[in-house]
């Protein structure tokens, strides 16, 4: 019975590892528009796993005068994807003798995720500006470049505590007797604050601080608040 199963020797269990190119750094980007205005924000905390890598990492990129873009995902495609839209933005400006328009670079940023797609950038963007009418835009997006204009977007692992918020106080959802376009710019600064203290609280990839950016007709108001660090 040398032959027999129970006299062989015991194989030694493998380990399996998998490799992946990406990396989730956390971290949570928002934008909401208003009738005349758009605010872009995000927080600055850049983390992996459990480890913080750095508490003043920004995630909001502005893109021309009026418009600018929040992303959050891998920090690494990130940074390519912001260097390569402000590569475009130069371009444009260069053969045109203008700025980009707002909508124009929401369809360029889904055209460039889309031709990506099938070794996509790892970030989930939201962006945000005025459009050629003078009015407040939000655009969201998914990995592939999959995109909407919608009254407000939010990406990233705050994601699910933020968006419900979102969707009830700026497109009124399960609200009557109000329009989604009443709330004023000092409204919707103090709502995005409240926003990102509460993710802070349960969210332990959002805090250190966060990046706002206030658009309207005169262009881009940058702010900086701090959030809890610990």
């Amino acid at each position: 019975m040398s032959d027999c199963l129970f006299d062989s020797p015991l194989e030694q269990p493998k380990a399996v590892r998998e490799w992946s190119p990406y990396e989730n750094n956390g971290g949570t980007a928002l934008a909401l528009s208003g009738s005349d205005f758009a605010i872009v924000a995000s927080d600055t905390r850049i983390s992996t796993g459990y480890s913080i890598n750095t508490r003043y990492g920004t995630k909001v990129k502005q893109l021309t005068s009026f418009c600018a873009i929040a992303t959050s995902g891998m920090l690494a495609d990130q940074l390519a994807l912001h260097k390569n839209l402000e590569v475009r933005m130069v371009q444009y400006k260069q053969y045109h003798r203008k700025e980009m328009p707002t909508r124009s670079v929401a369809q360029l940023l889904s055209n460039m995720l889309y031709y990506k797609r099938f070794f996509p950038y790892y970030t989930f963007n939201v962006v945000g500006g005025i459009d050629a009418d003078g009015k407040g835009a939000v655009y969201g997006y998914d990995a592939v470049g999959s995109f909407e204009q919608v009254p407000a977007a939010c990406s990233g692992t705050g994601h699910e505590l933020i968006q419900p918020i979102l969707d009830n106080q700026i497109d009124r959802q399960h609200q009557t007797g109000k329009s989604k376009w009443d709330i004023s710019v000092e409204d919707a600064v103090a709502l995005v604050k409240d926003c990102f203290t509460s993710a802070g609280e349960r969210d332990i990839y959002t805090g250190d601080s966060v990046d706002l950016l206030v658009i309207d007709k005169n262009g881009v108001h940058f702010e900086n608040f701090e959030l809890k660090r610990d």
